[in-house]
């Protein structure tokens, strides 16, 4: 504890805060969604932060009922982004919780259309996961989107014009996790065992060529895009190409700019790291408010959004004893540059 930082970063903004753990944002033509794990207590899991302080269900409140069926609900959201087609994508982990099975037909990414508020599409998984699969993440590169699975280590390839998913690298050590340390302490599940959280990070190159990925206990590895997209490649040879990028910290959420930096929390010290292209590591900043920074946002105007997510303090990650300090309050602060084209406008 003794390495964490004490004072506070006059460029860190906090914009919002929360009753209950919130450990994704997103915005979309000024308008902010958050999403929240069920990580403290059961409630709704994706709301509009309306400017009067209000939260609206979205994309409404059929959608957000607490009986975790897939018809027509989401069973666990972990994520939410608006995508490069300007809609709202939000990812259905398919389990109540990690470490459970997978509720038939819950895992799907479900994409919202902002005109009208509507669920356009949705993206069934349930052929790409395994029945201890938790659907982490999701990142888009032109036709294709790439998801992780923290729960049942590997990564998921989605053809956006077919529907279809494809699993590869399952259980490659790439993508499969260690323990998970926060504050200087390892993870606990309510039974004192150690939680270990698989392929969680994902980020897009800003060309296209290149994935970057990393287990939350980081690690971070990269590998051609040409590789993963191409379903004739053999389970061998794919995973022959898999590169070492980087020796990240436990980390809890990436962003990446457009001239390839990636931002990624260092659960470890409460700071937020920036990796340049060469390889090159700085601290972009460092704060005790930082506790848990969870799924970053870089919005259009290059402001960095960092949700202060303190998940290690829940009961499910901390021995089953909640120690989250609440408010939950999500910060800012400007960068350099704003998002790729690839991933959002």
């Amino acid at each position: 504890m003794s390495s964490l930082p004490t004072e506070e970063d006059p460029r860190l903004t906090p914009v919002l805060h929360e009753d209950r753990v919130c450990t994704g944002v997103t915005t979309l033509r000024g308008r902010v969604f958050l999403s929240y794990p069920s990580a403290d207590r059961p409630g709704v899991q994706v709301v509009e932060a309306l400017p009067d302080g209000r939260r609206d269900p979205y994309p409404n409140a059929a959608w957000n009922q607490a009986d975790q069926s897939p018809d027509g609900a989401f069973v666990h959201v972990n994520g939410l982004r608006a995508g490069p087609d300007g809609r709202l994508w939000i990812v259905d982990s398919g389990a109540p919780s990690i470490g459970d099975a997978q509720v038939p037909g819950g895992a799907r990414l479900v994409v919202v259309n902002p005109d009208g508020d509507h669920v356009e599409r949705v993206y069934h998984l349930d052929e790409a996961v395994h029945p201890d699969s938790y659907v982490d993440d999701v990142r888009f590169n032109g036709p294709v989107a790439y998801l992780s699975d923290a729960g049942a280590a590997g990564l998921i390839v989605l053809d956006l014009d077919s529907g279809r998913p494809r699993r590869v690298l399952d259980g490659h050590p790439s993508t499969a996790g260690g323990p998970v340390v926060a504050d200087g302490r390892p993870l606990r599940d309510p039974g004192g065992a150690e939680v270990r959280l698989h392929v969680d990070q994902l980020e897009v190159s800003p060309d296209g060529r290149w994935l970057y990925y990393q287990p939350a206990s980081g690690g971070m590895s990269r590998i051609a895009t040409r590789w993963l997209d191409d379903s004739s490649v053999s389970v061998d040879e794919l995973a022959g190409r898999v590169e070492r990028w980087c020796d990240t910290p436990s980390t809890g959420g990436t962003a990446i700019d457009a001239d390839g930096t990636i931002y990624l929390s260092d659960l470890e010290r409460r700071r937020v790291l920036a990796l340049a292209p060469d390889r090159s590591v700085r601290t972009l900043v460092a704060d005790p408010r930082l506790s848990w920074v969870d799924a970053m946002w870089l919005d259009a105007d290059a402001r960095l959004w960092m949700p202060a997510a303190q998940l290690h303090l829940t009961a499910g990650l901390n021995g089953g004893h909640s120690a989250v300090d609440y408010p939950v309050w999500i910060h800012r602060m400007s960068v350099d540059a704003g998002p790729p084209a690839r991933d959002h406008a």
